[in-house]
């Protein structure tokens, strides 16, 4: 068997089984039940993912191209989250703050709530 075969056979395999009946049909069924289930139903890194990692990075550390345009906040920052309380997090995600949306009038108490602890986690 020659070189580019032997290195284009695990991409056809992996090819094959993203394309299978039955792997499409399970994501596409988890997509569907995803997308139509309530926010206040899905955890909170897939609301963070949402709504908050397009400033703040998939990993809260700020480092994207909009997070430097905006300025936003390295949430993994260890000084930084121990000088701030839950409260003042809420309110920040409830209200907005400087550049950042209000998300109050678009997420639930108990969806903030569960930010504010998936903030917590972040802390390096």
């Amino acid at each position: 068997m020659s070189r580019t075969a032997r290195r284009a056979v695990p991409a056809l395999l992996a090819l094959a089984f993203l394309s299978s009946p039955l792997y499409v049909a399970r994501t596409a069924e988890e997509s569907a039940q995803n997308k139509n289930a309530p926010q206040s139903d899905r955890p909170a890194g897939v609301l963070f993912a949402k709504h908050c990692d397009t400033c703040h990075g998939k990993d809260g550390r700020a480092k994207t191209f909009k997070a430097k345009l905006n300025h936003a906040r390295d949430l993994t920052d260890a000084s930084w989250q121990a000088g701030v309380s839950d409260e003042h997090l809420y309110n920040s995600i409830s209200n907005g703050r400087g550049k950042m949306p209000a998300w109050g009038k678009k997420l639930s108490g108990a969806e903030i709530n569960a930010l504010v602890a998936y903030v917590r986690g972040l802390k390096k």
